[in-house]
């Protein structure tokens, strides 16, 4: 292709994203949480977010120079927070660039078509809730199975080829209710969708359908399916037909750890009944389409427990999951839908590893490190064989190599890596790393050309490059690496070559050499309820607020000082632009540096938008109905507005860039409003990724 076009794909969605292509190739894609520090932060149209600054910085282009710029909207894409024309960075009709949208569903399909490498494939989106039916084409509109008022996608069915991806059907929810969210007095919420049936399970055990939904697969193999998949839904002429039965035995809000038998018992049931509802679907899209080839995508295809089945029992020759299954991959998808639309094509190029973001210099992570306190670096020749006497001596190592992963699952770029036959390595990653639930597991990557030996892969395929199946260990294996094992006697695995993961396939090789085992645990270099680190200075801080012996960073091995302790030694500083009170009526600044400035243009916050090119201000959003805190942050791709609740103050007040944080705790003693020390350890964990505060000598 001569003069390829730079396309940049926009996924607005609770997975906000941004991808870049130049032609039919990736050059950059990334999640806005992990530039804003801010987990599932939201992305729109009409903002100039930091991963369209991210992704266009990296390219060394300007706005003026895009031949498309796509939009793919979680929903509500006609919403003025989505007007692609009003964006104050893109100014595409300033600079002449078209601008269009793809519905949400197919954005999906067009991103697992077209990184799959296939010639041909059937399609299967799966998720909670996509498009509404007023932003769907007429070929996507005369899909659907059964209309109902007001529906938005929920599971969609597509032959795709390289002219085209064509719609064979579609199942839409009524009303948008996924998951019903306004009933049951806080109980079970009633669901609509198979994404919105797992979410409500989540929601009623850890009390969120997103992340409690991520949670429901490892508590499941703890528990029996005491509840039949036909109390969850019926599959009537076709057509899902869900039930109020099991919301109706939940009208509670005990979440967990409350009711742990019963738990555990509705998260094994609701595992089993997803299964069975998927592989009807991918069974029954066998048989409308032509392509003995699947590509799979949507938010609920990172089941890897049921992707194991639709790979083993659906009828398949090939079956290819993207790592970015959920929303975050919609911006991929957005791109090659541009792409499609300037050339008539759907490019078909494979995604070998997920390896998207951007590369950090050696002299970006010697910067990183200059400018964190209390670490020190170790000089080395062989950063692979260091690694691996650390994992050899039982040591937690933080493993940052390479451009960052786009999808949830860490795959060997932004990594925590842990000797995997340690018996109590599970539970102290989990209490002093991760700080998570004891029963979530961690995953065993492993050598390709050794997966057979490890695990029963019998007839199928060993390859599992992304993370999304789960298989069973060899039970002569599995007194080996306990660290890896589930407690149902499976592991979700990542497979690794020399091709595609450079670095941590000569780790895993040397660990093998060393010790007769080719695997290493692998688990996401963050702390829960935090987005994966994308930075050199994001991965020191982990090293500093965690449990982590140390990081390896490119060439460089880092390590915390002996007289190290806590983040609470360090002295703070204010870091923010500004900071303000404002109240619904009147505003007032408060006494913490803040200079007269007027805040820049402000991306995605809690209570901001922008239109027309102005900052203007929401109603008060939920939890700020009273006076609030505002404050300005920079960033290396611009600047941000953010609100958050009063009570951040009580910590503001005290940090004058002298105090330790036991000083500041010291001060809180004194006032009503004083906090534990486990409590502001959390609190200035918040402000720090916030970059509200910074901590130095």
């Amino acid at each position: 292709m001569s003069n390829p076009p730079w396309i940049l794909g926009i996924a607005a969605s609770h997975n906000g994203s941004v991808c870049l292509l130049r032609g039919d190739e990736i050059v950059v894609a990334i999640q806005e949480e992990r530039l804003l520090r801010s987990k599932r932060a939201r992305l729109h149209g009409a903002l100039g977010h930091l991963a369209v600054r991210y992704c266009l910085d990296y390219a060394g282009i300007t706005p003026a120079e895009l031949s498309m710029i796509v939009l793919c909207a979680q929903s509500r894409s006609e919403a003025p927070e989505n007007d692609l024309g009003l964006n104050p960075v893109l100014q595409a009709a300033r600079h002449g660039v078209p601008i269009t949208t793809v519905s949400h569903h197919l954005g999906h399909a067009f991103a697992v078509f077209a990184t799959s490498g296939l010639e041909d494939a059937a399609v299967l989106v799966v998720d909670g809730m996509g498009s509404r039916f007023s932003e769907l084409p007429p070929e996507e509109r005369a899909a659907i199975k059964a209309h109902v008022e007001n529906g938005g996608e929920t599971t969609s069915f597509y032959d795709a080829t390289a002219e085209g991806i064509r719609p064979l059907e579609k199942h839409m929810v009524r009303d948008g209710r996924w998951v019903d969210l306004g009933g049951n007095g806080g109980g079970m919420p009633g669901f609509g969708s198979l994404g919105g049936m797992y979410g409500s399970v989540g929601f009623q055990i850890f009390g969120d359908t997103m992340d409690g939904a991520g949670k429901v697969m490892g508590l499941a193999p703890y528990g029996r399916p005491t509840t039949p998949a036909k109390d969850f839904f019926e599959i009537t002429d076709g057509n899902f037909v869900y039930s109020n039965t099991v919301p109706q035995r939940f009208a509670h809000a005990d979440r967990w750890p409350l009711r742990q038998t019963e738990y555990c018992n509705l998260a094994a049931s609701v595992q089993v009944a997803l299964e069975e509802a998927l592989l009807y679907c991918a069974r029954h899209l066998r048989s409308k389409s032509r392509s003995e080839n699947l590509c799979y995508a949507g938010g609920v295809a990172l089941n890897s427990v049921a992707n194991e089945r639709i790979l083993r029992e659906a009828g398949f020759k090939n079956v290819f999951i993207m790592p970015a299954a959920e929303d975050s991959g919609t911006s991929i998808g957005a791109a090659y839908y541009g792409l499609w639309k300037l050339t008539g094509r759907v490019a078909r190029r494979r995604l070998l590893h997920d390896t998207v973001g951007k590369p950090y210099s050696l002299a970006e992570v010697d910067a990183a490190i200059s400018r964190t306190p209390a670490v020190r670096v170790t000089a080395t020749q062989d950063v692979v064989g260091e690694a691996v006497t650390q994992l050899c001596e039982g040591k937690i190592v933080g493993w940052f190599q390479g451009r960052s992963e786009l999808g949830p699952r860490a795959l060997g770029q932004r990594s925590i890596l842990v000797d995997p036959r340690l018996p109590g390595m599970k539970d102290t990653l989990n209490s002093r790393v991760k700080h998570r639930e004891g029963f979530r597991p961690f995953a065993p990557v492993i050598l390709l050309e050794e997966a057979n030996q490890w695990f029963e892969l019998d007839g199928v395929s060993p390859a599992s490059p992304f993370m999304l199946r789960v298989a069973s260990f060899r039970k002569e294996k599995r007194g080996q690496v306990p660290a890896v094992v589930h407690v149902d006697g499976t592991g979700r695995i990542q497979t690794v070559t020399r091709e595609a993961n450079g670095r941590l396939y000569e780790v895993v090789r040397e660990f093998h050499r060393r010790t007769g085992v080719p695997i290493v645990l692998n688990t996401s270099f963050n702390v829960a309820g935090e987005p994966i680190v994308e930075t050199p200075d994001d991965a020191l801080w982990c090293l500093l607020y965690t449990g982590l012996d140390c990081c390896i960073l490119e060439d460089r091995v880092v390590w915390k000082r002996p007289e190290y302790r806590s983040i609470l030694d360090l002295k703070i500083r204010v870091a923010a632009d500004w900071v303000s009170v404002r109240h619904p009526v009147e505003q007032g600044e408060i006494a913490l540096g803040a200079r007269e400035t007027s805040p820049p243009l402000p991306v995605e916050t809690p209570i901001g938008i922008v239109a027309d090119g102005e900052r203007i201000l929401r109603r008060q959003a939920q939890g700020f109905r009273q006076p609030y805190v505002e404050y300005s942050t920079s960033t290396p791709w611009g600047s941000v507005l953010h609100a958050s609740e009063l009570r951040i103050l009580q910590v503001l007040q005290h940090v004058d860039g002298q105090r330790t944080g036991r000083q500041v705790l010291e001060q809180l003693a004194r006032t009503p409003e004083s906090l534990d020390e486990a409590a502001l350890v959390r609190l200035l964990g918040r402000l720090r990724r916030a970059s509200i505060i910074s901590f130095h000598e």
